[in-house]
């Protein structure tokens, strides 16, 4: 039997995008937002796909009823928010991806551009759109706001919002810039590329692993861009200081993780010097708070990645990828904590690079 008629047919009905969101008892959020997505994302080049992390609500059942066209892809478990995604994606035949966070609202046209850039520029791996605040519209979003970028330590801040400061949009990062980072809340990526560099870190679980993911592309001399022509508002965001200690654990060991794997080999002695002495400032200012068990989070968090770096196979030196670039522009080069504390300079737009 000739199948080229079949994979001819097959070819032309796959939609070049997959807005994939991910859930786990997140009915109401579905109910709120999922209606946005559905109305500006077309239907004609596009597809809307929720991956359930083993919800025991009702979301499923609400998915079935009132959103019969959305493709499900159910997990039995919650495998958090890395694995989630790899498990899903690795699914998909799409030529380009959409990671976004079931609480994001999205406008319309919101795929054009960044899918765009995808298509014209062979170069950009990933692409982040302007993300606001669903709270207050006028203020940049916690995470992601308008491009990320980290320090030479490792800090992440983004266009807009450094450490818990989030300015309010004023057009004043609407250029379409390169950046180290996209926001995982809505990112833009080839699915290819995806699975090619690893996909998300399954051992990060949660929290900073599209900052390793991105920066793994800048390694291989990808680009990663942000496009505030494309805008969405976002529900999530808060400070590490008022945040529970697992995550506080989670950030500090995964952040510690990242470093390890992307930075070349001659800057990670003196980095990891300097770490040990601030992640323990962070622990001193979170016991004079009376939160000693974030506190506690920072010094698990710390044996936890001699441990992980020691024992488990993906962190061996054998295993650290090849650095292409030498050095990235995206970075930096000074410490975030003494430009921000120190020298006042709260504004991203203050920021020398």
């Amino acid at each position: 039997m000739d199948t080229q008629p079949l994979e001819t047919e097959k070819k032309r009905s796959m939609k070049k995008v997959a807005v994939v969101i991910l859930n786990w008892n997140g009915e109401e959020l579905l109910k709120k937002f999922l209606p946005s997505v559905i109305a500006h994302t077309p239907q004609e080049w596009a597809e809307v796909v929720v991956a359930d992390n083993g919800s025991t609500d009702g979301s499923i059942s609400f998915l079935q009823e009132f959103f019969p066209a959305v493709k499900i892809i159910p997990f039995e478990q919650n495998y958090g928010f890395s694995s989630g995604y790899n498990r899903a994606i690795e699914q998909l035949e799409h030529p380009y991806t959409v990671l976004l966070n079931s609480d994001i609202e999205v406008t319309p046209g919101w795929l054009d551009e960044p899918v765009r850039l995808l298509e014209k520029e062979p170069a950009v791996a990933a692409v982040q759109p302007k993300i606001l605040s669903y709270r207050d519209k006028k203020l940049f979003e916690y995470a992601g706001a308008c491009g990320g970028y980290i320090d030479k330590y490792g800090y992440p801040f983004c266009r807009g919002r450094i450490f818990g400061v989030i300015e309010e949009d004023k057009g004043q990062y609407d250029s379409t810039v390169d950046v180290l980072w996209g926001s995982g809340a809505c990112l833009f990526i080839r699915t290819s590329l995806y699975k090619e560099m690893g996909r998300l870190d399954d051992y990060f679980f949660a929290h900073q692993e599209e900052i390793d993911l991105c920066w793994r592309l800048r390694n291989k001399g990808y680009r990663i861009v942000c496009t505030p022509r494309s805008t969405v508002y976002h529900v999530g965001g808060a400070t590490l200081s008022t945040e529970h200690p697992h995550k506080t654990f989670l950030n500090f060991r995964n952040n510690l993780l990242m470093l390890y794997k992307n930075l070349p080999d001659n800057a990670q002695k003196k980095v990891f010097r300097t770490r040990f002495w601030l992640d323990y400032l962070a622990a001193f200012q979170f016991l004079l708070k009376g939160k000693c068990q974030n506190a506690k989070a920072i010094y698990l968090a710390r044996k936890e990645f001699h441990k992980t770096k020691k024992t488990n196979p993906a962190y061996s030196k054998e295993k650290k990828q090849e650095v292409i670039l030498n050095s990235i522009p995206e970075i930096y080069p000074a410490s975030l904590l003494y430009t921000f504390y120190i020298k006042g300079k709260k504004r991203f737009s203050q920021l020398n690079f």
